[in-house]
């Protein structure tokens, strides 16, 4: 089966990898900068054992997107959410769509490209496994968890066969793969991982142990899932075991626990899933980039939240600070290491 990656950073370039040693035809599609460097040497992914995994593959230009795609059987996106509307409108008006599989983090994306192609052609990822940048084209496992859920939006047979496929190469490999039915379940789940210390790190520039050591930081992380369930409730969405978690057993008492027993228990299961890894978000501001998958992350919360009339205030609150800084409007120094400054303006102060 012929399968492009699209995004050469750590996830992109972990997949293909895998892919490729499995078996798959694998074309990487890349950001000029990188195109010439992926071109020359193999992708390389080193494993905490010290394994290292090589793969070569075909490198094409983000600019030969369109051709590509309609010579692929599946369309692996990795890239960051906001680069998610021109890439289905990239999509718009093919003769062949592709299938596509987006192992994006955040909510709305799956819709953005069934927009593109149609849901019947979409396919949801939701990926576990923390992953360093070393340089283009090679990556480091920062927690060798190897999980991966897959679900079809649409659950036609050529979509269960296309996302069979995947699935059998990475569990090839040795990644554990889990199916889904509702990959609104898949991703709302995954969103609540994503969302978790992210951030309250990237604005304080703490650890997401420190923050959740912290009374007045944890708590607002407990208020933003208590709100992140409640629309889920709303949404009739059931989350699912995701990352080895059974959080369809744990959010039930997330709900209904007071926030000072839910915090140490949150710190936990934060400080386990990431590893090594600081969030993206507190990535994305060090890096200096002008935008962040905020929107879709605390900002998916509450924008559904907004349509199904539950309060969301710290997710929108959390949303805007990140958005803010990024862009400049606001001095990032004004909330390193002041979790009351956050917690002023979740209140309106």
């Amino acid at each position: 089966m012929r399968v492009t990656v699209v995004g050469a950073g750590a996830i992109g370039t972990l997949i293909a990898t895998w892919l490729r040693r499995a078996g798959a035809e694998v074309t990487l599609v890349a950001r000029a900068a990188y195109r010439d460097a992926l071109a020359r040497t193999p992708l390389e992914v080193l494993l905490q054992n010290g394994e290292v995994l090589r793969a070569s593959v075909h490198v094409v230009d983000e600019g030969d997107l369109g051709p590509t795609a309609e010579e692929t059987d599946v369309l692996v996106i990795t890239v960051k959410a906001y680069d998610t509307a021109p890439l289905a409108d990239a999509l718009r008006g093919l003769s062949r769509p592709p299938y596509v599989l987006t192992l994006q983090n955040g909510v709305g994306n799956e819709e953005a490209f069934a927009s593109a192609v149609g849901e019947d052609r979409v396919l949801s990822g939701a990926l576990t496994t923390p992953v360093h940048v070393m340089q283009p084209g090679r990556v480091r496992v920062a927690r060798p968890s190897f999980k991966v859920g897959l679900a079809p939006v649409r659950a036609t047979q050529e979509a269960l066969a296309r996302l069979r496929y995947v699935g059998d190469a990475l569990a090839a490999g040795g990644f554990r793969v889990r199916y889904a039915s509702d990959y609104r379940g898949l991703k709302w789940s995954k969103l609540l991982m994503n969302m978790t210390a992210n951030a309250q790190s990237a604005l304080l520039g703490w650890t997401p142990a420190r923050v959740f050591a912290h009374p007045l930081a944890g708590r607002l992380e407990v208020y933003a899932w208590k709100e992140a369930l409640e629309v889920m409730a709303a949404l009739h969405i059931s989350a699912i075991p995701c990352g080895g978690y059974p959080l369809p057993l744990a959010l039930p008492l997330v709900r209904r626990l007071p926030a000072s027993w839910v915090r140490p228990l949150m710190g936990r299961f934060a400080a386990g899933g990431r590893g090594e890894k600081m969030p993206s978000l507190y990535l994305d501001l060090e890096r200096g980039r002008r935008r962040t998958e905020a929107p879709w992350l605390n900002g998916a919360v509450a924008r559904a939240a907004a349509r199904v009339g539950v309060p969301a205030r710290v997710n929108g609150t959390l949303e805007r600070l990140v958005e803010e800084v990024a862009r400049g409007v606001t001095d990032r120094e004004m909330f390193r290491g002041r979790p009351e400054r956050i917690w002023a303006a979740v209140q309106g102060g």
